[in-house]
Order: C-alpha cells, then sequence, then structure tokens
C-alpha cells in the first residue's frame, strides 16, 4: 500500500466513523421515542427499554454501516476535488487505479463487517427482540403499573386496570383484568391484588382476592361465571418463540427451501457485495469542482442509494413470493449494478484525464 492510497483511506476513514455514530446515535433516538409514546417502559421498564433500542441499533447497522461508508467516500473525495489536491495527484503521474484501489482496500474489510452483522448479529438481536416482545405480552408486570390508568398490548389483546395502588407495598385494590383469545374472552375482576417476585426459576406470579371470572365464549352458547376467594395468575414465558425466519440462524436457512428463507438467505450473503459496488459507485459520483455546488451532488447521490436500495428490497420480495425463482434471485440486481460501476468508472477516468 502506497503512502497515497494510505493517506486516501485516512481521508475516508474519519468521515466513516463520525458519519456511523451520527447514523446510529439519531436512529437510537428516532427508537426511544417511538418506545416512549408506546410507553414500553411501563411494561418492560427502563432497562429493557434501552435493550430494546440496543437490539434494533443493532439490526439497523447492515443499513447504516453501507449509507456511512457511501457518505464517507462522497465526502472525503469530494474534499479532495474541491481542494483541487486530485490535480497534484495526477501530477505526479499517479493513475485512477491508486484511487479506486484504496477505496476498494477500505470498502472489503467494512462489507466483510457488514456481511457478519446480517449473517450473525442481527439473527440474534432479532431473536432476543422477539423474545423480549414475547415477556411484555405475556408477563402482567404489575409493579410499573400505576393506578388510574388503562394498559394494554394490542398483539397479546390483553387490558389492565388498576383502580388503587399502595406504592409502598404495591398492594391493589379493584383490578380489571380482560384477556382475549382465539375463540373466547376472559375478564377477571379482583377486590384486591399483589404480585410476588419470582425466583430465578419459577414464573411471576399474581394473587388475586374476592373475584369472579368471566369466560365469554364468541357464539355465546357456553358463556362461564367463576367466583373465588383467592386465585394465583402464572406467567409462563418460553425460552423459544417459534421460527421466525429473520431470527433463524444462516445455517437453518441454507437446509431450508422454502422461497421466504431463500429470499431471507440472499439477502444476507448479498450485503457484503452491496457494501463494496455502493463505495464504488460513490467515487465518480464525488467528483465536483470548487464552483460547483453541494445541491445537485447531493441530490443524485441520495437518488442512487434511495434507488438501489428500494430495488434490493423488491428483489427480496419477489423472491419471497415465487415471482422470481432462486436463481437469478436477488443476485440479478447486484450483477446490474456491478455493470454500472464499472461503466461510471470508465467514464470517470476518461472524463478526467487521468495520466499513466
Amino acid at each position: 500500500m502506497t503512502r497515497l492510497e494510505r493517506y486516501i483511506i485516512q481521508e475516508i476513514l474519519k468521515p466513516f466513523l463520525v458519519a456511523v455514530v451520527i447514523l446510529a446515535g439519531l436512529f437510537a433516538c428516532f427508537v426511544s421515542a417511538r418506545f416512549l409514546a408506546q410507553a414500553v417502559t411501563e411494561t418492560l421498564g427502563v432497562y429493557g427499554m434501552l435493550k430494546l433500542v440496543w437490539l434494533k441499533t443493532l439490526i439497523a447497522l447492515e443499513v447504516l454501516v453501507p449509507i456511512g461508508l457511501y457518505v464517507s467516500v462522497i465526502i472525503g473525495l469530494g474534499r479532495l476535488h474541491r481542494d483541487q489536491e486530485i490535480i497534484a495527484i495526477r501530477s505526479v503521474g499517479i493513475g485512477r487505479r491508486s484511487l479506486i484501489k484504496a477505496v476498494f482496500l477500505i470498502a472489503l474489510p467494512i462489507g466483510i463487517l457488514t456481511g457478519a452483522i446480517s449473517t450473525f448479529v442481527r439473527p440474534w438481536a432479532y431473536k432476543e427482540s422477539y423474545l423480549m416482545d414475547a415477556q411484555a405480552q405475556a408477563e402482567l408486570n404489575t409493579d410499573r403499573f400505576q393506578a388510574g390508568r388503562f394498559y394494554g398490548n394490542e398483539d397479546s389483546g390483553r387490558v389492565v386496570y388498576i383502580q388503587h395502588k399502595n406504592a409502598n407495598s404495591g398492594q391493589m385494590q379493584d383490578l380489571f383484568d380482560y384477556m382475549k383469545k382465539d375463540d373466547k374472552s376472559e375478564i377477571v375482576i379482583a377486590r384486591s391484588a399483589y404480585r410476588k417476585q419470582p425466583s430465578s426459576d419459577q414464573p411471576a406470579r399474581l394473587h388475586l382476592n374476592d373475584g369472579a371470572m368471566y369466560r365469554l365464549v364468541h357464539d355465546g352458547k357456553a358463556d362461564s361465571i367463576t367466583h373465588f376467594d383467592k386465585m394465583v395468575y402464572f406467567t409462563n414465558v418460553s425460552k423459544e418463540v417459534g421460527y421466525r425466519r429473520k431470527a433463524a440462524t444462516t445455517a437453518q436457512l441454507l437446509d431450508s427451501s422454502r422461497s421466504q428463507d431463500i429470499a431471507e438467505l440472499q439477502w444476507r450473503l448479498s450485503r457484503p457485495l452491496a457494501t463494496i459496488l455502493l463505495a464504488l459507485i460513490a467515487v465518480p459520483l464525488s467528483r465536483s469542482t470548487p464552483r460547483q455546488g453541494k445541491g445537485e451532488k447531493t441530490f443524485t447521490a441520495a437518488l442512487v442509494f434511495a434507488i438501489y436500495y428500494n430495488l434490493s428490497g423488491l428483489a427480496r420480495t419477489w423472491v419471497e413470493q415465487g415471482t422470481v425463482a432462486p436463481f437469478p434471485g436477488v443476485w440479478w440486481l447486484h450483477a446490474l449494478m456491478l455493470v454500472i460501476v464499472i461503466a461510471m468508472l470508465q467514464d470517470f477516468r476518461r472524463s478526467i484525464r487521468w495520466r499513466r
């Protein structure tokens, strides 16, 4: 690696690190704001919400890292063009191959990193987030509930209301619990209730006193009412959340012949290639002159990325739906992108008349 190549890599790497940190921070703030609006902290607590934000950010890194590299190449090389350092590079007889090689040398390890995130980190993060969602739906954590408010979960169809609550002991008065199931609905009313903190090997338990349970069957033929002096709710949260292709390991996807699994596998395997292609196409897009405005270049770069990313999602959907066969699958898009990159790099070479 020449000194010039190291210099170009340094000019790209510095904005890359800043861009990834900023993008990840903005994404985390957006997710946090959405969770706060949905009152996730009241179901999972602050620690649970922060963990869920962390998992969502890890999932998004497979997109944020390529965006950060794409933007950093445009920023880094664009500065060299605006400051006319490219002219100095040309004056010493260095060709465009050194410039493209430097971009490729930094895009290759970042592409491998993106592939590792998509192949290993993203499925793990999805699995953990699915487990937390299942726990939030199954666990009746009244410790975080406040008196005089309704708490509902759209996925489980559960609604809980507590009329009075002792802030010190956690003792509750006049509890209402509604649960909608497939073929029936259950309504539980209790005069008093308290939640017993579970041990490490036991599920959470909610003790209800002096109440009634109403079972309402949807056809209206077998409704029932059960009165009780004491009743205990057990919360069973399974460590398995069922098969989800986004949470499935890559080995599981390799053994599957389902079109949805094939599409997910090809999406993961194509992330390194997509990262490298975006970095290379940013080379000609970074070209500018000292008098050229940034608006046109920024718009073109954003448009190229938006088209490529949306087409990637569309290609995956076509494979999922069986519209496109497993081969060419999603690879036709990346092959087309490779042809466009080569053509643009050739035009880039001719337009600035590199010396040999």
